[in-house]
């Protein structure tokens, strides 16, 4: 049996191992890959610093690109978009894998399905320990949704795309036509920057970004925000003065990527009359968010909240990649590399200077 190397990580203030494993034969459906590139997430730091739980050991990321090495004769053989794929291609793949046949999945929510499992995030057995961006390999389930990608794409760029990009398709599917729409996109991390560009593709005329930070907010402009706003302390005189810029006294749609409960709740009274709240980055613990209900029912406001994507969003997501990454400034978005074997201080750096992404090259 072939032998490969993962680094495991041990629990929030335990250092991460460099280890060694075997890896056990194909299963039915399954896909070997040689991963290539692995991106830090912000979901891969919250675990690192404590803030998320997961079952240790594990091998921490999920934004990976890698090479195929073998398909089980029973998989398809083909990807999501129907093009054929063999040892060699690269490929993304969902964050996820689920059984196509349950309830959610019948809905158009498969990362809520039966029999979820979720790369990035599971416990190292024996018998299955390469399920993670930082190892050498990745084993893909059946009923994982996967992407060849074009050669031109380079890896930096590609390896968000199976969670923060897709993520944001996501998002905009949910926020419906944005054709003349006025869009507020609050938190300018990587989920935020993208959902500025993907907005002004979907026709939106305004979007605007917020943010508490002046550093991560120039990065929007960039990618293609009409108005930066810094939020910290922000008055409510001055939020009505922002509100009167609009012929509707408000925005049609804000987008939270931050998680912040500051941030949705200014999202909320940024909104008009008939006003859309989708709300994306609140994956973590913090305090609840306070809502005025009978301001959300007299405005008619609706929220909806967005948790991961499903395999259109997913292809949706490569899509706008592929004709957009040159467009926009995707390529500064990875701002430090680390090779495999610096694991430790690439979180270490992400921890400190919070960049947009970290990669990791393998």
């Amino acid at each position: 049996m072939k032998k490969g190397k993962l680094i495991a990580f041990n629990g929030s203030g335990m250092s991460l191992s460099y280890e060694d494993h075997l890896l056990s034969p194909l299963a039915d459906g399954q896909i070997l890959v040689k991963n290539k590139y692995t991106t830090i997430c912000g979901s891969d730091i919250h675990t690192y610093c404590g803030q998320r739980q997961e079952a240790c050991p594990t091998v921490l990321g999920h934004e990976i690109v890698g090479e195929i090495l073998e398909i089980h004769p029973s998989h398809p053989g083909f990807d999501d978009n129907g093009k054929q794929i063999v040892p060699g291609d690269l490929v993304t793949w969902s964050i996820f894998s689920s059984n196509p046949r349950s309830v959610y999945a019948k809905e158009g929510i498969p990362q809520k399905g039966t029999d979820l499992f979720k790369y990035g995030h599971a416990r190292i057995t024996e018998e299955d320990a390469f399920h993670g961006g930082l190892a050498e390999y990745c084993v893909l389930r059946q009923n994982t949704g996967v992407l060849k990608l074009p050669s031109s794409m380079p890896l930096p760029v590609a390896a968000p795309l199976n969670c923060a990009i897709a993520t944001v398709a996501a998002a905009i599917r949910l926020a419906g036509d944005l054709e003349g729409k006025n869009v507020m996109v609050l938190g300018m991390g990587l989920l935020g920057i993208a959902c500025i560009s993907m907005c002004k593709e979907a026709g939106a005329i305004f979007v605007g970004a917020t943010d508490v930070s002046n550093e991560r907010l120039y990065h929007a402009k960039g990618f293609g925000a009409d108005f930066l706003l810094n939020t910290r302390g922000m008055a409510d005189d001055a939020i009505d003065k922002l509100k009167s810029k609009f012929i509707k006294k408000g925005v049609d749609v804000v987008f939270d990527m931050s998680g912040s409960p500051d941030a949705m709740e200014l999202g909320l009274k940024l909104l008009a009359i008939g006003g859309t709240a989708i709300w994306v980055g609140a994956v973590f613990n913090t305090r609840k968010v306070a809502i005025d209900a009978e301001q959300l029912i007299r405005n008619l406001h609706t929220i909806k909240g967005i948790h991961n994507y499903n395999f259109d969003d997913f292809k949706y997501a490569l899509n706008f990649l592929e004709h957009n990454w040159q467009k926009y400034p995707f390529e500064t978005v990875v701002e430090q590399e680390f090779p495999l074997e610096e694991a430790e201080k690439a979180f270490q750096y992400a921890v400190a200077n919070k960049p947009l992404r970290v990669g990791i090259r393998i």
